[in-house]
């Protein structure tokens, strides 16, 4: 398993500016990449074992992260 952060910057690169705009634009996108990062922090630190959980559990972060981090391209396909 890869251990690098997949930070919002490194998984949506041609957006970055649109991902500003929606962030200050749209309370509920913000939290949706205040969530992403939050879950991301938790998925990296499990991986590099800082903070050791379960497989099944590391695994269902991942599925967390993959769901927000899908809902994230929808809104910035429909912005």
């Amino acid at each position: 398993m890869s251990n690098t952060p997949h930070t919002l910057q490194e998984e949506f690169p041609f957006e970055i500016e649109k991902l500003r705009a929606l962030k200050g634009a749209d309370a509920r996108f913000a939290k949706l990449l205040e969530d992403y990062d939050a879950i991301n922090d938790r998925v990296h630190r499990a991986e590099t074992h800082v903070d050791p959980v379960e497989e099944l559990a590391e695994v269902e972060l991942r599925k967390q992260r993959a769901a927000i981090k899908d809902e994230i391209a929808r809104m910035l396909a429909t912005a």
